[in-house]
């Protein structure tokens, strides 16, 4: 009798295409569903040293909510690397310029910071609205249990 575990690998990963509606949605519990669905932490090959997750396509990200004050409040920074090369700018001045960033940088902080991480972000596509270029992959509607902000 043979106690090996027999793996089948990554080249045997079957890669389905999510669709993910963001509209209304608070941008940290979206962010931890959609890392888990990038990781494939809900298929039962999943090995936390290869990447088998799924693609996410992500929709209306110009219409992400947040809860209280943090419209206001939450800053985003990022560094030159300059002295004197900090760049600030708010929640609302961001949605209002790119708001696919928002979304992008919550994911990858629920993400492994390596090679892993990297290839794993590549895997989902954001957009400010409704329309995408992925018909063509037959996304499926991914619908999470999460409650919608109330404005």
């Amino acid at each position: 009798m043979s106690t090996k575990t027999t793996f089948n690998g990554i080249e045997s990963t079957e890669r389905n295409w999510h669709i993910v509606d963001a509209s209304g949605l608070p941008i940290g519990r979206l962010a931890s569903e959609i890392a888990q669905v990038l990781r494939g932490k809900h298929k039962p090959e999943f090995a936390p040293h290869l990447d088998v997750g799924d693609h996410v396509v992500v929709i209306n990200a110009g219409e992400i909510a947040i809860t209280s004050n943090k419209p206001e409040q939450k800053m985003y920074h990022s560094h030159s690397g300059f002295p004197g090369g900090i760049k600030s700018e708010s929640f609302n001045a961001l949605k209002k310029r790119k708001p696919e960033k928002i979304i992008e940088r919550a994911v990858w902080g629920m993400l492994p910071k390596n090679r892993l991480g990297r290839s794993t972000l590549k895997k989902l596509h954001i957009y400010a609205d409704a329309n995408h270029p992925h018909e063509s992959q037959n996304p499926q509607e991914l619908v999470f249990n999460i409650k919608k902000v109330e404005k």
